[in-house]
């Protein structure tokens, strides 16, 4: 199967998808998954914003978390026109989601909580910044 790049429009949905499927699992107890689920949807957000911003970035920008997250920075955060606030959102994210995903030991309720809380900020603020007439 030929898979095609996403466009910042679908990433965006994915982003808003990922954004309920945190807070539902969140309800349901699922506090790994649901640090993940808030991580994945600020990760696509940021690739959509990226993408859409003009930065002379790869299509391919979220091969690597890493290699995101320091394009976001440098590219939308670093000289604007992304707060610093909210950039420091999805670093704190990926901090909670690799606990999450790699350590024996679960994420705190609260941090949970607040990751899912900020996800649904980050992923509405790049969505009004970046995406408004979509």
């Amino acid at each position: 199967m030929n898979a095609q790049p996403l466009t910042p429009l679908a990433l965006m949905t994915k982003a808003m998808t990922a954004c309920v499927s945190a807070r539902a699992l969140l309800e349901l107890g699922d506090v790994d998954g649901a640090a993940n689920r808030a991580y994945y949807a600020m990760f696509d957000a940021a690739r959509a914003a990226l993408l859409t911003s003009g930065a002379s970035v790869q299509p391919d920008i979220g091969r690597t978390h890493s290699g995101l997250i320091s394009a976001f920075g440098n590219h939308l955060v670093k000289n604007g026109p992304v707060a610093k606030e909210v950039g420091r959102l999805l670093n704190r994210a990926h901090e909670v989601r690799l606990v999450a995903d790699y350590n024996e030991a679960s994420v705190e309720l609260e941090d949970a909580c607040a990751v899912v809380e900020q996800a649904q900020v980050f992923v509405a603020a790049m969505k009004a910044q970046f995406l408004s007439g979509e």
